[in-house]
């Protein structure tokens, strides 16, 4: 009998059509009751069949409206102030309706024997009670019939659509092993409500316990609209009383688009040292990407496919993934199939370092914008392979940079890294000449091309980052390997850096480097920390932290400007300009093209120190690099 109900609750059985017509059978009872009331107050002047044809009536003109207003479609096992706010609306509109229809009626005929106003107003008022108090006993008996399935006692944070949405999802699940007991909000006139037949309590009132609430073991945040701050106190709230702390995404995170408990998922770090939402100029942004064709190299990276995905949100004529990964690429293909964007897309498998490739794909597509995310960003490995470093990333942006040019290109955007400024480091060093290459570009003035600069910390979950190597190490029972106690480092999430770049890109007049707001710099001893607390175990006894010693050529803190260079506002408030000397184009255009012949033809030392030459504050820290003379030779 319990699985009949349920599957009547669920829909697999009763249909909206029998939801319209169990509401005309109450629309028709309310209209009963509303006569024999009606009756105790003034004796009736009608005859039968004048009650029949007016019932009638009322029901036609009910029916039509709850049809128009789709009352029949809402689900009512999770029935809402919303619908009675709609069911309202639909009634009032009936009535309206009747009463037009009424006058209308005795001016034609004062004779003509229509529905008293008594009545129709007693009737608006019954059926509103009736079919609302259905939806009730249905939310009611399903809440009854799918509580206490669960074993593991749930509280879930949030009250809008998102946390309604989650508690469907665990209620429709026969295996799920949550059982909410409660919603959490900090809003103070929700506290003491019942939602869905459960209460609603502050965060303080949960974390004060007392009778069922010293079981809770989980946590859900269900809520959008939340601080990255709020999220770290929830989030050390329940590390401390060891509960464990989950999220249900936005709907436009979901996997595959399905609502079910599958969505609910652990909490990342990448969810607490996330800022607070972005606003962007959207409608700047739209007038520079419609109908454009895109170039965006280094596209199945984790910058590169992350401006891939923003872009899909705006219409483009066309975008040109570009990258030298053919699996990675690949998989970046299936995703974007896999969610449905309409876009219109071309993979391109090619390295930025061949220049009659890239040629070709300039001739072929014509693009008018061109994002440049490929480069070598692994620091230690480019102390190894300073070749390597000038051939892709000084080399492969020279490239596209001439290619955007030489083919009209309207805008050339660089990413760039805060290892830019005063670098101590080969791949550093290679990502400040390539800024100074874009800047000297942008001094030319019979050049059409606008050259932007955007610069920025470390991202979150990026291939080579901190965060997918020490899950990795927990995942492996540790330890977490960390090289110094007190290195720092900015960080900013995927999706915040690249919405920050696409904002950027349609900034200023070109030559500027856009300087992004990191907020304040993360301890990475404690970021380990935290990602330990977060896997449930527990530091020096589960799993240990060990400090291995900075790598040749790892700064301990990072900086974001140069000491010779100022900044200055712009409209938005996580970017700013910054401003360096001005570059001659054909001095660093000579001594690009000179490095470049050199890769193959000098040692390393002599590469690394023409380097120093072209970016003067690069001062190494690796000691095979630290004394060199421009010459290649260690000086003495």
């Amino acid at each position: 009998m319990k699985e009949l109900l349920l599957k009547v609750f669920n829909g697999r059985i009763i249909s909206p059509w029998w939801i319209m017509i169990i509401d005309l059978l109450l629309i028709s009872n309310a209209f009963v009751i509303a006569y024999v009331v009606r009756l105790n107050v003034m004796l009736p002047t009608y005859t039968v069949w004048e009650f029949v044809r007016g019932g009638a009536y009322v029901i036609l003109v009910y029916g039509v409206v709850f049809y128009f207003f789709r009352i029949h479609k809402g689900v009512i096992r999770h029935t809402n102030f919303t619908e009675l706010r709609m069911l309202i609306v639909a009634c009032a509109v009936a009535l309206v309706i009747m009463l037009g229809l009424h006058t209308i009626a005795g001016f034609i005929n004062p004779n003509f024997a229509m529905v008293p106003r008594l009545v129709l107003m007693l009737h608006f008022m019954l059926v509103v009670f009736f079919c609302f108090g259905f939806r009730l006993v249905v939310r009611e008996t399903y809440a009854y019939l799918t509580t206490s399935r669960g074993s593991v006692n749930t509280v879930i944070f949030g009250t809008e659509d998102l946390a309604l949405i989650t508690l469907e999802a665990i209620r429709n699940d026969k295996e799920t092993p949550y059982q909410v007991i409660a919603f959490v909000d900090d809003e103070p006139s929700k506290w003491n409500m019942d939602l869905n037949s459960l209460p609603v309590l502050s965060w303080d009132r949960i974390l004060k316990g007392g009778g069922k609430w010293d079981g809770i073991e989980e946590v859900v945040l269900a809520v959008t609209n939340i601080s990255t701050k709020r999220k770290q106190l929830i989030a050390d709230e329940c590390m401390r009383r060891n509960w464990k702390l989950k999220v249900m995404p936005s709907v436009g995170n979901w996997v595959n688009g399905i609502s079910n408990t599958g969505q609910i998922r652990d909490v990342r770090i990448e969810d607490l040292l996330g800022r607070d939402e972005i606003h962007l100029n959207q409608k700047q942004i739209m007038e520079g990407l419609d109908n454009k064709t895109i170039l965006v190299s280094g596209a199945a990276g984790s910058i590169g496919s992350e401006i891939v995905r923003q872009l899909l949100r705006f219409p483009v004529r066309q975008i040109i993934m570009l990258d030298q990964a053919e699996s990675a690429l690949y998989d970046l293909e299936q995703e974007i199939l896999l969610r449905h964007f309409d876009a219109p897309f071309k993979l391109v498998l090619a390295d930025v370092t061949n220049y009659k490739r890239m040629r070709a794909v300039f001739e072929k597509y014509k693009p008018h914008i061109v994002y440049n995310a490929a480069a070598y960003k692994h620091v230690p490995m480019m102390e190894d392979a300073p070749y390597e470093a000038i051939r892709v990333n000084v080399g492969g942006t020279k490239i596209l940079a001439d290619l955007s040019v030489e083919f009209g290109a309207e805008k050339f955007v660089m990413v760039s890294t805060d290892k830019a400024v005063n670098p101590t480091n080969v791949m550093g060093a290679s990502k400040r000449m390539c800024e100074i290459y874009i800047q000297s570009m942008a001094q030319l003035p019979t050049i059409k091309t606008s050259f932007v600069t955007t610069r920025f910390g470390n991202v979150l979950g990026s291939n080579g980052s901190v965060v997918p190597l020490f899950k990795r190490q927990i995942a492996q029972g540790g330890p977490i390997t960390v090289t110094h106690p007190e290195i720092t480092r900015y960080f900013m999430t995927i999706p915040e850096a690249c919405q920050l770049v696409l904002e950027a890109s349609f900034m200023g007049q070109g030559g500027e480097i856009f300087v992004f707001d990191m907020g304040e710099p993360v301890r990475i001893a404690d970021l380990a920390e935290k990602m330990i607390r977060l896997s449930g175990l527990k530091l020096g006894e589960d799993i240990d932290i060990v400090y291995s010693g900075l790598r040749p050529g790892e700064k301990l803190y990072e900086e974001l400007l140069a000491s010779k260079e100022n900044t200055q506002p712009t409209y938005h408030e996580k970017i700013m300009i910054a401003r360096v000397k001005d570059c001659n184009y054909q001095e660093v255009n000579d001594l690009v093209r000179l490095l470049l012949e050199m890769i193959y033809n000098e040692s390393e030392e002599m590469v690394v120190a023409r380097m120093r030459e072209m970016v003067p504050e690069f001062t190494p820290q690796n000691d095979r690099y630290k004394n060199l003379l421009v010459t290649g030779q260690m000086a003495v």
